[in-house]
């Protein structure tokens, strides 16, 4: 960011670091390309299900979670692999640590859908 940005100024230089991270995060990583179009895809899905609004708000941001996650894992990734090539334990587990942050919030995504979905077929 330009030294002494203020305002709006700001906003607009973040936002243009923003989308050209968004950018990086779809051309270099198949996770997020994938969970991106599972997010739209499912998103659709979830106005089309008989759920309450509330209920496909939490759906659709379960879904915006992982994607989230997905993008921090990314950056650890990214850092690491900065770093250097050659094998270290703490680099290792800072990676092993980040994918399990997604496998969380995946988990956590299959759940939330699992428990309205089928609390809306039974109940």
């Amino acid at each position: 960011m330009k030294p002494n940005t203020k305002g709006l100024t700001r906003v607009i230089y973040a936002t243009c670091y923003s989308w050209k991270g968004m950018k990086a995060a779809w051309k270099y990583e198949a996770a997020f390309r994938q969970e991106i179009i599972l997010m739209i895809t499912l998103s659709f899905l979830a106005y089309i299900l008989p759920v309450t609004a509330l209920e496909r708000v939490v759906m659709i941001f379960s879904l915006a979670l992982v994607v989230v996650v997905e993008l921090i894992n990314s950056s650890i990734e990214a850092a690491v692999d900065r770093i250097g090539d050659e094998w270290h334990e703490l680099s290792g587990r800072a990676k092993d640590i980040g994918s399990a942050a997604v496998f969380v919030s995946l988990i956590l995504a299959i759940f939330t859908w699992i428990s309205i979905l089928v609390d809306n077929l039974v109940g």
